[in-house]
Order: structure tokens, then sequence, then C-alpha cells
């Protein structure tokens, strides 16, 4: 494939392929070879006020909010216009966000546009309008009527992780649902963004203004436009608790709504009656794009009474881990998304080591790649709950192996932390594993490898991992406001 891949340049405002006003363009760059493979249009503050001026109008002054068949019509266009540029993408994807090639195939791509029409079906599935019983109140007999509306301008910020399939699960809710919206992706990956808003401007009959796609080098700048505007009633962000939280303050004083789905340290709980060589054996898998996933189980909890046997196996299952080349389907883990990523799970490795765990595999920079932003496979074992690496989101191929001693610790440990997002419970006995599955406080658990996400399964988290819900219908109706008419009865 190599670095001859390129991508759209320009953003979609009000329904033009256009530049930044200022001209100004900067480097989209491989993050397995470190090479520049082309550039897009670097936004200001002033783009990105044209661009929410455009999406008021358009849902203040065209049909779209109104006509649910416009709707239907124009997204399954964008759904066809993605589909027929599959090829086009996937390479594309593969190159700016140094995903292995294999992902493309499922969630990176593949699934989530196949995934589209679920969401477009919503638009039917929903009761837009629907009575509720005749009430007395006040020595008053009402008809009461309860409408479902689209809560207006959405600005959806995506992250670099998994940044085409992030996009389409906020702008096509989003939009079935009536909004209009401003994307602004993460600066890392923005042809991920922008190929969407070619397409929206050559294959729909989606109104100017409906989409806007705004990409930006400084993504604090224009990012801060959407969270303070008073003509955005909506954020809809995908990222780090860090920035999260930023956002939620930044909201406040408008109080726009605010969909956050933020970090996780998920817990992988191996109970004493698990197939260990199974369980061990893919344990390497949380180096997959390189750990960079939120809902990553990336704590590993095992039982003390097995606890040297999971080690031996972990080491065995690691060591004949392959990384590499992102484009080699052979391989499951590619780089990570840039240099100062690198650095910041390199330091949190090494302060994993300052407090005691112990390295078995892995820990550092691999010798074998001259290019690219990698790190090791890494497996700590030894691991402290309470420790850093037990806490901190890393973000990177690293896993911490914790041990314990029951059921009942097991659940304490797993619960012992400030995220909630995901867990998965590993035993023979179903019932065992369920029951305590049950006692997670995550947004979602696996189950003996039973696998939750869907386009239609609600995904968000607990504590500080989140907001709402993304897909299913509570995540498309996380894009309505509810409004409760009173009638008089005859």
């Amino acid at each position: 494939m190599g670095d001859s891949v390129t991508g759209e340049h320009r953003m979609l405002i009000d329904g033009e392929l256009v530049e930044a006003a200022s001209g100004a363009r900067y480097d989209n760059v491989n993050p397995a070879t470190e090479e520049v493979i082309g550039h897009v249009a670097d936004a200001g503050v002033a783009d990105m006020e044209r661009a929410v001026a455009s999406s008021r109008r358009a849902f203040e002054e065209s049909e779209w909010a109104s006509d649910h068949e416009l709707r239907k019509r124009c997204l399954r266009q964008l759904h066809e216009g993605l589909a027929k540029e599959r090829e086009t993408l996937r390479p594309q994807i593969v190159a700016e966000v140094g995903s292995p090639i294999t992902l493309t195939y499922a969630v990176q791509m593949d699934s989530c546009i196949d995934d589209m029409e679920w969401d477009i079906e919503c638009i039917d599935r929903i009761d837009w309008e629907y009575d509720l019983p005749v009430h007395e109140f006040f020595g008053m007999r009402s008809a009461r009527r309860v409408l479902r509306e689209p809560i207006g301008v959405v600005g959806a910020i995506t992250p670099w992780n998994f940044p085409f399939m992030l996009n389409l699960s906020k702008i096509v809710p989003a939009l079935a649902a009536g909004n209009t919206v401003i994307l602004k992706p993460a600066p890392d990956t923005p042809w991920s963004a922008t190929h969407i808003g070619r397409i929206v401007a050559e294959y729909t009959d989606i109104p100017p203004g409906v989409l806007n796609v705004v990409t930006s080098g400084d993504p604090a700048a224009v990012g801060e436009v959407l969270s303070a505007s008073r003509d955005i009633d909506m954020i809809s962000f995908t990222g780090s608790t860090v920035v999260g939280k930023r956002i939620m303050a930044q909201g406040a004083d408008t109080l726009k709504r605010v969909f956050l789905e933020l970090g996780g340290k998920s817990a992988n709980i191996i109970l004493d009656d698990a197939d260990f060589p199974a369980q061990m054996g893919s344990g390497a898998m949380v180096c997959m794009h390189g750990g960079q996933g939120c809902a990553i189980t990336t704590r590993m909890l095992v039982p003390r009474s097995r606890y040297d046997e999971a080690v031996d196996l972990l080491k065995a299952g690691f060591e004949a881990w392959t990384y590499g080349d992102p484009t080699d389907p052979a391989n499951l883990q590619g780089p990570l998304i840039n240099a100062r990523q690198r650095e910041r799970v390199l330091g949190l490795i090494e302060q994993g080591k300052r407090e005691g765990s112990r390295v078995l595999v892995g820990g550092g920079r691999p010798p074998q790649f001259e290019k690219g932003f990698y790190v090791e496979p890494t497996l700590f074992v030894d691991v402290d709950p309470d420790s850093t690496i037990a806490q901190e989101e890393i973000f990177g191929p690293v896993l911490a192996v914790i041990p314990y001693e029951d059921d009942d610790d097991a659940v304490r440990i797993a619960n012992n932390s400030r995220y909630g997002l995901s867990g998965a419970v590993n035993g023979t006995d179903l019932d065992r594993a369920y029951g305590i599955a049950k006692r997670l406080r995550t947004g979602t658990v696996a189950v003996n490898g039973g696998q939750w996400f869907g386009p239609d399964s609600p995904f968000g988290g607990y504590k500080e991992s989140g907001l709402g819900r993304e897909h299913g219908i509570a995540g498309f109706e996380e894009y309505l406001e509810t409004k409760t008419v009173g009638l008089p009865t005859p």
C-alpha cells in the first residue's frame, strides 16, 4: 500500500467542500512510518463559527427536522456512497490510524457501514407522537400528547482510535433523529471524517448545513466554539475523561446536553474453574490495535490458587504475539497514534516498575522497528490493585495481572476504579459467572466470551466512564427532546 494513499483535504461547510478561510493546512502523518501522507484544511475559529451558523440555519429553516422521508432517503444515499467507496476508504484508515488492516473488515470500517441501516430504521421505530390517558387536574379533564423532537444542533467530537466508526456512530443517529450536526474529528485522523463530507456532497441530497465537517490542528480552539456556543444544543463527545470533564464544564453556562463516552480500566475476572489455557492464550489480545480501545480489559484478575499457572501461560502467549506493519493481515497490533502517546505509554510503564510491579514481557520500544510509534506488548504481573498502572487508563499494549482470593475479592478489585465502562467474567459455571457480572459497576460485560457489541446494544459507562449511551434505541433517544402537550377534552 505504502504512503501513496491520499485522502480528502477539504472540509464540508454549508454544503460546500472548502479550504480553511486562512488557506492553512496541516500534515497528516502515518504512525507506522512517521511519514507525511497528505494534508488537510486547518480550520480556525472563523471556520467553525461559519459551520455553526449554517447548522443553526439548516435546523431552523430546512425540512430536515420535520421530514422523515427526506432523512431516510438522504441517509440511505450516504450509506450507498460509503459502501461504494469502501476500498478507497480502507487504505486511508490503515494509513492515518495505524490500524491493522484486518480490523477494517470489522469494527474499523465494514461493520459500521453495514450497521447504518439499523439507525436509519429507527426513524420508523420511534413513537414520535403518542397519547396519554385523560387526566383530571384542578378540576379540569385534559388529554395529553407526548411529542419526540430533535434536540437541535449537535456538536460531535470524535477521537483517533476508531475514528471512522465513531464518526458514523454519532452523525447517523443524530441526523436520523432530525438534528443538524457539526463533526469535529481528532487532528490525527482527519480523512476518516473529510471522506464522509465528500460523500455527502457528491452522493446525497442532504441540504447544506445539515452536516458540517471541520478539521483543525488546534482542536481545543475550535472545539471551545462548540462547547460554549448558544447555537449548539448538544455535545456528543468520545475521548478521554480529562477532556470530557472540560467539555462538560464549558457547556455548563448554556446548560447544553452532553453525551460523554470516556475512559476505561476494565477488568477481566478469570474464575478458578475457567479453561486457563484458552483464557491465558488469548490474553495478549489486549494488545490489539496497540491497546488503543476504551473498553479493552486491561486488568486481568486471576485466582491466587492458580496464579503461577496463569502467569506461565500468559508469558508464553505474549512472547508468541506477532505485531508490526498494519498493512500485513497477520498483525493485529500496529503502532500507537503518535510520538506523544508512545512516550506517555512508556512513561506509565516506567511508573509501574517504580511502584513494584514486575514486567515479565516487553516494557519498551521494539528494536526491530526503525520507524513508527511502536511499543512492545507488555505483561505486568504482581500488580497492586491500587497502583498507577492498575488505576490509570494507559491506552497502550499493556496488561496488568492482579491476584485475588475469592469471588467477593474479585468483585471488590474490579469495582475499585473510578471508571466503569466494560468488563468480562470467565468460568465454567455460567450462573456463577453471570451472577458476578451483575455485581460489576460497568456499562457492559462479556460473560464467557459473549459479545455485547452491536448497533442495537446500548454502550456507555458508569462513574467517570461517561454519561448516556451510544447505539441502540437508548443511543438514538440521546438526540431527542420530549414535549408534552395538554389538550382539552371534548
